[in-house]
């Protein structure tokens, strides 16, 4: 089948390339299906640490500084509301997030107190 180039013109050595490569297949269209391989689970039981140092307790949480950033933040977005904006919609949202920030770690302080 002859191939054409954008001015009509028949493009030999695309055409000779096309009928001297071998047939391609694409895998999508293939309906032989293999069978698949799974390696068995093998369950522990036990966390690995990821790195030498969470023996020592460096790789928690870092409950406090956490609290202390929300509260940062709460505050930060109540100081917002200082501008020269007019509506009140943005002072709505920045009191919401403000009070949900608070919220929460007035939450988590509520949970951690409790004994589990």
């Amino acid at each position: 089948m002859p191939i054409l180039s954008k001015r009509g013109s028949l493009d030999a050595s695309c055409a000779r390339q096309r009928e001297s490569s071998p047939e391609r297949t694409d895998p999508v269209a293939n309906n032989e299906l293999e069978t698949a391989s799974y390696d068995q689970v093998v369950d522990t039981r036990h966390e690995v640490p990821d790195v030498p140092s969470a023996e020592w307790g460096w790789s928690g949480e870092s409950n406090r500084a956490m609290r202390v950033a929300a509260i940062v933040v709460a505050a930060f977005l109540l100081l917002m509301m200082i501008g020269n904006h007019t509506g009140k919609v943005e002072d709505l949202w920045l009191i919401g997030f403000a009070v949900t920030l608070v919220g929460l770690v007035v939450r988590d302080v509520i949970v951690r107190r409790k004994p589990r």
